[in-house]
C-alpha cells in the first residue's frame, strides 16, 4: 500500500476537519453552546435536515437533481396532518406521508427516463403541483391542535435515553449507507451516476436505477414530513419549503469530504449538523439573522465550483 500524502488528506478530510474546527469555536466561544438543553436541539433540527438531504443525495447518486423535495414534504406533512386532525390512527397518517413521497417520487422518476425531461425542469414542475395541492387541502390555513401522544412521540420522544429524531436519523443514514455500499443496485446506482452510457452498455438498467434514485428521495421528504409534522404538532402548506436550500448545500458540502466529488452519506449526515452548529452558533453569538442567509450562499456557490461537473449533470443530462 502507497503511503498517504498530506494532500491526500486535506483533500479528503479538510472540510470535515474545518467543521470539526468550527463546532470547537462554538462549544468555546458561543455562550450556552455546549448546554445539555442545546445540544440536544441541534442534534434534532439537524435529523430533519439529514433525512431530507439524504434523500436528495440518493437522487444525486444517479445523477439526478430533484428540486421538489422541499414541497413533497410540505404536502406530505399536511396529508399526515390532515388525517391526525381528523382523528385518524396515527400509523395511517405517517403511511399518508409516506404514499405522497412515493407517489410524487414515482411521477419524477416517470418524467424523468419515460418523457424524458431533465430533472431540473420535471421536479421544479412536480414541485409547483405540490405546493398547490397543499394549499388547496389547507385553504392556505394550518392544521394544528393536541395530537395523539402516539403520534407526537414519533419525533417528541426518547429511546433509552435518546431522543427519537436522531434514532430516525441514525436509521436513515445507516439504510442509505448500507443500500450505496453493500448492495447491487446500490453499485448500479452509482455506475449509473457516474456513467450512465457506459453503465447501460454494461447491461445495468440505467433507467430503473435513475427512477429507484428519485422514488427514495420522495420516500425520504414523506419520512421527514411525518417527523415535522409529529414535532410541531402542526402542519402547514409551506412548512419544510425553508429547507431546500439547506438540502442542497448539505449534499454538496458534503462532496468535498470523505469522498471528494461524490454525494456520499457520512458527507452529507456531517455536513448537516455542520449547518446547523453554524446557524445556531451564529445565533448564540448575537449575529444578525441575515449573516446565515449570506454564508449559506457562500458554502453552497464554493461546493458548486468544486464539483460544478457532477451539478451540471444532475440538472440537464437525460
Amino acid at each position: 500500500m502507497g503511503r498517504i500524502t498530506a494532500r491526500e488528506v486535506i483533500g479528503r478530510y479538510g472540510t470535515a476537519i474545518a467543521g470539526l474546527a468550527l463546532i470547537l469555536f462554538f462549544l468555546l466561544f458561543a455562550p450556552n453552546f455546549a448546554s445539555t438543553t442545546n445540544i440536544i436541539n441541534v442534534l434534532k433540527d439537524t435529523s430533519f435536515l439529514a433525512i431530507l438531504a439524504l434523500g436528495f443525495a440518493l437522487a444525486f447518486t444517479v445523477a439526478e437533481l430533484d428540486l421538489s423535495v422541499a414541497e413533497i414534504a410540505s404536502l406530505a406533512a399536511v396529508v399526515c396532518g390532515w388525517l391526525v386532525h381528523s382523528q385518524y390512527p396515527p400509523a395511517l397518517a405517517v403511511a399518508g406521508a409516506l404514499v405522497v413521497g412515493v407517489v410524487f417520487g414515482s411521477l419524477n422518476g416517470f418524467g424523468v427516463t419515460v418523457l424524458r425531461i431533465p430533472s431540473l425542469i420535471m421536479t421544479l414542475g412536480t414541485a409547483a403541483i405540490a405546493k398547490g395541492c397543499a394549499f388547496m387541502i389547507t385553504q392556505g390555513v394550518a392544521f394544528v391542535g393536541r395530537w395523539p401522544v402516539g403520534f407526537t412521540g414519533l419525533a417528541r420522544g426518547y429511546t433509552f435515553g435518546i431522543p427519537n429524531l436522531v434514532l430516525w436519523m441514525i436509521a436513515a443514514t445507516l439504510f442509505a449507507w448500507g443500500l450505496i455500499k453493500w448492495t447491487r443496485t446500490g453499485a448500479h446506482m452509482v455506475a449509473t451516476g457516474e456513467a450512465d452510457e457506459a453503465a447501460r452498455l454494461a447491461g445495468i438498467a440505467t433507467a430503473r436505477m435513475k427512477r429507484i434514485g428519485l422514488l427514495l428521495a420522495g420516500v425520504f421528504a414523506g419520512l421527514m414530513a411525518a417527523l415535522l409534522a409529529a414535532n410541531l404538532s402542526s402542519a402547514a402548506p409551506n412548512m419544510a419549503g425553508d429547507y431546500l436550500l439547506y438540502a442542497i448545500a448539505a449534499v454538496l458540502l458534503g462532496m468535498t469530504m470523505f469522498e471528494p466529488g461524490k454525494p456520499n452519506v457520512p458527507g452529507t449526515v456531517f455536513a448537516a449538523l455542520v449547518l446547523k452548529v453554524l446557524g445556531n452558533g451564529l445565533v448564540l453569538l448575537g449575529a444578525a439573522y441575515y449573516i446565515q442567509d449570506i454564508v449559506l450562499g457562500v458554502i453552497i456557490i464554493g461546493s458548486v465550483a468544486f464539483s460544478a461537473s457532477a451539478m451540471k449533470t444532475a440538472a440537464f443530462k437525460v
